[in-house]
Formats: structure tokens, sequence, C-alpha cells
């Protein structure tokens, strides 16, 4: 007989020893063939995504633009009318048909179309908007009483860093794209918005699939995508790094916005950077909650209603979790007096007014 060669041998124990394995763990119950990992995975995933796909649509938008022009023999000025379209994604939140996108696909649409996973289509009322955390809601309007499909939600706070998160939405016209990646971080601030807390994921998310939401393993709703990071100046596609609106915060704002069709929020007007022990307010603005509540420049802040703070994120989301009405106790390190002031916040100004 032939001899076995070094390798063929080693090839046989490492067999062996898996299948010794293998029978060891599933003892008196075993199969074979094992269960292959990828394919349970990838049933998995399936079943997920056929789980959410109907609660997920195409916003089609439409709106007259005018631009000025001037007649080049006697100078009149006149208005040159533009249409233009737009496309995003959302998902439905309610069976009777509310749907949640980013306030930037909808923003100042003249026509609203909401296009669901079977090709249905139907038009779209707005119900309210919110663009300090850049959400929307609409209703599609029907003829008939129309059961549709919500999607499910999870809880946005209990997500880990690391875990499975897929992206679905319709990104360059691709309808029900679907993407997966991980959570990369939490509240994270890239200077977007006046408020922000987003879920950094590596899903790949692009242009089309802002709205759409950011789901989990179970197919349940941890985020709104609503952003990317163009990898500089030039870029123009996905590079692994995508935000989305935590799900907590979108659905408190969707609620208000149901409910009222606004939505306010808690605003004290201050201008923070992180500091070694806490928070570092470099601007206090003048007739804003923080002036009148005593603050300065200068101070470091290191509690918000008795919660310490490392960071302005933490400050601001204290804030911003807290009533527009009511006293917020903030705690400050004032040379060397430790000082505890009380704030009324103030509604949040528009936003214009905040970018000047």
């Amino acid at each position: 007989m032939k001899p076995r060669s070094r390798s063929g041998a080693r090839w046989l124990l490492i067999g062996a020893m898996a299948l010794s394995g293998f029978v060891r763990a599933g003892e008196a119950e075993t199969s074979w063939p094992p269960v292959n990992p990828l394919r349970a995975l990838g049933d998995h995933i399936a079943d997920v995504v056929e789980q959410v796909l109907p609660s997920v649509v195409v916003i089609r938008t439409e709106a007259v633009r005018y631009h000025v022009g001037r007649d080049f023999f006697f100078g009149h000025l006149y208005r040159i009318p533009e249409r233009t379209a737009g496309q995003g994604s959302g998902v439905i939140i309610t069976a009777d048909g509310y749907v949640l996108t980013s306030h930037h696909v909808v923003d100042r649409a003249q026509q609203i179309e909401v296009v669901l996973d079977n090709g249905a289509v139907y038009a779209a009322e707005w119900i309210g908007g919110d663009p300090h955390t850049d959400l929307a809601v609409l209703r599609m309007v029907t003829d008939e009483a129309t059961s549709f499909r919500p999607i499910e939600f999870g809880d946005s706070d209990e997500v880990r860093v690391g875990e499975w998160v897929i992206a679905v939405g319709s990104p360059y016209n691709l309808h029900g794209t679907v993407t997966m990646g991980i959570v990369s971080q939490k509240g994270r601030v890239i200077g977007m918005l006046p408020y922000e807390d987003f879920i950094q994921t590596q899903a790949p998310i692009n242009p089309g699939n802002s709205g759409g939401p950011l789901v989990d393993a179970d197919g349940r709703m941890v985020g709104i995508n609503a952003a990317i990071h163009r990898g500089g100046r030039g870029g123009g596609g996905n590079v692994g790094i995508g935000f989305a609106v935590p799900a907590n915060l979108a659905m408190r704002v969707a609620g208000s916005l149901m409910e009222t069709g606004h939505i306010s929020h808690p605003w004290i007007g201050v201008v923070m950077h992180p500091a070694p022990d806490g928070v570092w307010i470099e601007e206090v603005f003048r007739n804003s909650p923080a002036e009148a509540g005593g603050l300065q420049r200068g101070d470091i802040i290191t509690r918000v209603n008795q919660r310490p703070v490392q960071a302005p994120a933490d400050v601001r989301r204290a804030i911003f979790q807290h009533a527009v009405t009511g006293p917020l106790t903030v705690t400050v390190r004032r040379g060397v007096e430790l000082l505890e002031l009380g704030i009324q916040p103030e509604a949040m100004p528009d936003v214009d007014l905040l970018q000047r």
C-alpha cells in the first residue's frame, strides 16, 4: 500500500477532529451533512428582507422652481419656471398609511407620490416636518379603507456597536435595494443639523436611501437613514460611513407631527466644546434662556439634571429629552466654584436663524 503523504495525513487528522467535535457538540441528536452556517445566515437575512420590504416605499416629488432671467435688449427681468423632480425613500409606520421620511426629501415639494413595494402608487399629503432632526411625516391618500403593512419598531437605545444592521431604500432609482453592515458607533455629531445623535453604520447608503429604514437582525426599525460621508472633496459615493436618525427619536418626532402637525424642541442657546473635565461654554447667545439663567462664557458644564456630561452631544441630548416647559438644572464649574443653575428652556428657533 502506498503510504499517505504528510499533508494528506494532516488533513485527515483535521477532518477527524472536526467530525469528532461536531459529534460531541450534537451528542445524541446529530445530522449529516452539518448545517451550512452561510446558508443559514443567508436564509435568515432573506426572511428579514421579505418581512421589511412591504413597509418600505419610494417617494417621488415634483415642484416648480423659478429663476430670474434678463431680457438681452431691454434689460427687463422675468421669472423662468423650471419643473424639478426628486426621489427618496420612506417607511410606513401605521396601518392607515402614515409614512416617515427625511425632511429634505419632501421639503418644498408641490406634488408627492408614494410607491409601494408591489408597485401601487398613491398620492401623499403633507402632515408635518421637522428640519431640526430632518424628519417629515406624510399620509397616503386613498378612496377606501386600505390597510398597509407598518414596520416593526426596535429600541434604538439598546442597539450595540458592532451588531449587524440592514439598510433598505431606493438609491439611484433602484427600488428595494438592500445593503448590510454593522453599527460603527452611536451618538455621532457631524455638524449637519441643529440636533444630532446619529447612528453611524457601515451598511452602504447612497443618494436616494434617505428616509428609508435601518433595521436590526430581527427586522425591527432602529433608525432612519439620513446622510452619508462622501470621502472629502470630489467624493460622490458611499465610503462605508453612513448616518441614521435613531428610531426612538424619529418616532417621538413622528408622534408629535401626526398629532399636531408640528414639534417644539427645547433650546437654551449656547455654543459648546469638549473640555477635560466637562463641556466648555464658548458663547452664550444674547436674550437666550442660558443668559437669563446665569450661564457665562468659560463655564464648564459638569452635569445636566444631575447626570454627568462629558461631551457637547451629552448636553444636547439631555436638553433635547427635556420638556420645553419646566426648569432644567445645569451644574457648572466657574473658577473654583461649583454652581447649580436653573435654566428655563425655550422652543428652538428656526433653523435659518440658528445658521446666521
